[in-house]
């Protein structure tokens, strides 16, 4: 299919999936411009690799929305759903407990999914950044912070370009 019409259908499935969802920041900007930032920057990492972007447009979809990863491979394919799938937290478990998982997945996850890490925390630290949750405390902001960057050590070696973007996020938030 063409590369034009699959990376649309993404992004009209991923507007649709996330249509009432908005960011936790004082600005509570539309989701959608979260997943647009990440796939943006996943797009300029791989120089285009149009699986890892269209994954990375529908990175969240599993987690925040009532999509399956079955339904992802029947409409994006068995590639796309696994990036997906990577990048997924299991919802059922403790907070903590998938927040520890991802530092301790993030070393053995697949080149792509590891882009797609790198790209979501940097987002979410540039967001934290510019719109700042109204209920977040220095500290929590600086947990987070501090959490992010040990999920990003674990896979910074996949594109030296976007580590330093997260760098440069994680330096403005000191």
């Amino acid at each position: 299919m063409n590369p034009t019409i699959e990376l649309a259908r993404a992004y009209h499935f991923a507007a649709q999936k996330h249509v009432d969802q908005r960011r936790k920041g004082e600005a509570a900007e539309p989701y959608m411009n979260h997943l647009t930032e990440v796939a943006e920057l996943v797009a300029q990492a791989t120089n285009g690799d149009l699986d890892v972007v269209i994954a990375a447009i529908l990175h969240d979809t599993v987690e925040d929305t009532e999509t399956t990863i079955d339904e992802l491979r029947a409409v994006f394919g068995p590639r796309i759903a696994e990036l997906a799938a990577e990048v997924t937290d299991d919802k059922s478990l403790p907070k903590q407990v998938r927040k520890d998982l991802q530092v301790e997945h993030a070393p053995q996850a697949s080149w792509g999914a590891q882009i797609i890490k790198l790209a979501d925390k940097t987002s979410n630290l540039r967001s934290l950044l510019a719109s700042p949750p109204p209920d977040w405390s220095r500290a929590r902001r600086d947990e987070y912070v501090d959490w992010a960057r040990r999920v990003v050590d674990g896979c910074r070696g996949a594109n030296v370009w976007l580590a330093e973007k997260f760098d440069e996020a994680a330096k403005a938030l000191d």
